[in-house]
């Protein structure tokens, strides 16, 4: 029976899965990569330990599920990659989409009006987490780069695009249009990247990869025997919509790993948010875009791993919840978990995190059960948002869940309480893997078309809200006050 392998590059694992012909997980491995904090406020990965990863992945992966006729690639977005195009290796550490160094850079473009242009071409936010100030970042801080890159001796890509190229043996320096539209170089009004902004940013056109749709004849690969091609490829939250079947205009998703990512399909509509929502690609079919208007929390599933590896107040991810039950239900903490800066709607880099409501009564399970709160608060924030941008998609909206997080049945109640809206959890939680895997089986002929494949999406639970309206608004309103307290007045918030 034919199969397809899908590649998900994530921000803390690699993972490789073997779906069958009726797009059932057969077989996976998955491996953790080290992540490092040069300064505060940076993060960067070993693109040559990514690569690692994943091939190692694959193999296992393969080894254990049989042969396959095509590959389905989802990644990471917005976290750069620069190579020497004769090698094929990194000539510096891939500064990851959490990375804040750019922050300085960031403000002085907004100070000089260029915001208004960016986000009219791109649907983006002048902010540290797009590719472009951290691609001309590195040309401009790192010795020798930007005499390699005007030479023609290096290429740029998002992950995806540096696994391609390896996994092609240097044949291939394509990408998506999803992962191109996360860059902040490229237009995606026009379908091209921006020569407006290339030059405001400083960046060689020859450092840019081919934009394909997301179904398309990105290569092949011989690395694990018999030429297999690569037929898809989407970015991590995009992949998620398509796995989630979000298809129609004002279906709804909401991704829960490292960090939390709402989009809302617009479909031929590009929405332009009045409230700092960003416009993007949901996927991109035949040569034609479908937009989505799309949320990013730096810090969902993160906030998780703090408790565990900072505080170790948990040994355990899956220990949160149940410490969280167990909090006194008269206190009511606030945890803003600013970590590395606010984002949507706020977009302040300069934010830190701050926790509010202590007392002398305060412990472990109060902070776990604020930690886990902060998701849904945050989530809420998103939703709000997005409404005010497209009043079309207000009124009885479910969300659909995927990613880690929604395993644990207290924190999607929560969520469904502070939301007042049902939230449908699908039996397949990992939709990121399945949407790119579809894509690529679709491309290699071996699955359904897009409505036979959404009518295959199954649910596992609906979360329907029990706190009463009062209570909600109130917490909400907490909430709302602890963000003002946190958010910083040299940076993108507004207090």
């Amino acid at each position: 029976m034919p199969q397809i392998l899908a590649i998900d590059q994530g921000t803390t694992s690699s993972r490789a899965i073997v779906f069958d012909g009726d797009l059932r997980p057969k077989a996976s491995a998955q491996r953790e990569f080290a992540q490092h904090y040069p300064r505060s406020g940076w993060v960067e990965h070993d693109a040559g330990e990514i690569w690692d990863t994943v091939l190692a992945t694959c193999r296992e992966a393969l080894d254990k599920g049989g042969a396959v006729a095509g590959i389905g690639i989802t990644n990471q977005r917005e976290t750069v990659v620069l190579w020497d195009r004769e090698s094929g290796e990194a000539v510096h550490n891939a500064v990851v989409w959490q990375d804040r160094r750019t922050s300085e850079l960031c403000a002085r473009l907004k100070a000089d009006g260029h915001e208004a242009m960016v986000q009219d071409k791109t649907g983006l936010l002048l902010d540290p987490y797009f590719s472009g100030t951290k691609l001309a970042w590195l040309l401009d801080n790192v010795d020798g780069l930007r005499t390699r890159a005007e030479a023609g001796k290096l290429a740029f890509g998002t992950v995806d695009s540096f696994l391609i190229w390896r996994l092609t043996g240097g044949t291939r320096h394509v990408t998506d249009a999803t992962n191109a539209a996360r860059t902040l170089l490229y237009n995606i009004r026009s379908g091209a990247w921006d020569d407006d902004i290339l030059t405001l940013l400083n960046i060689p056109t020859s450092l840019l990869p081919e934009v394909l749709d997301c179904g398309a004849d990105f290569g092949e690969t011989t690395l694990f025997g018999d030429p297999i091609p690569i037929l898809g490829v989407a970015g991590d939250q995009q992949a998620a919509t398509v796995g989630q079947a979000c298809f129609q205009p004002g279906m709804l998703k909401s991704t829960y790993g490292t960090g939390c990512f709402a989009l809302l399909n617009t479909g031929d509509t590009l929405v332009t948010s009045r409230n700092r929502m960003l416009s993007t690609i949901a996927y991109q079919f035949d040569g034609t875009p479908t937009y989505a208007l799309e949320g990013s929390i730096f810090i969902a599933g993160a906030v998780v791993q703090w408790l565990r590896d900072g505080l170790k107040i948990i040994a355990a991810a899956s220990d949160s919840a149940s410490l969280a039950q167990s909090a006194d239900p008269s206190q009511c903490l606030y945890l803003v978990p600013a970590f590395t800066g606010l984002g949507a709607p706020h977009w302040d880099p300069d934010a830190r995190g701050a926790l509010y409501g202590l007392t002398r009564n305060s412990g472990p399970a109060e902070i776990a059960r604020a930690a886990l709160e902060s998701v849904g608060f945050q989530t809420r924030d998103l939703l709000e948002a997005m409404h005010a941008d497209w009043p079309e998609a207000d009124g009885d909206t479910t969300l659909r869940v995927d990613g880690g997080m929604t395993a644990s049945d207290w924190t999607m109640q929560f969520l469904s309480d502070i939301l007042g809206a049902p939230v449908d959890r699908p039996q397949v939680l990992e939709t990121t893997a399945l949407g790119v895997a579809w894509i690529a089986g679709h491309r290699a002929g071996i699955y359904p078309d897009r409505d036979r494949f959404a009518a295959t999406w199954a649910l596992d639970k609906t979360f329907h809200p029990q706190m009463d309206a009062a209570t909600r608004e109130a917490r909400y309103k907490g909430w709302q006050d602890a963000v003002a307290r946190t958010l910083t007045t040299a940076g993108g918030g507004n207090g």
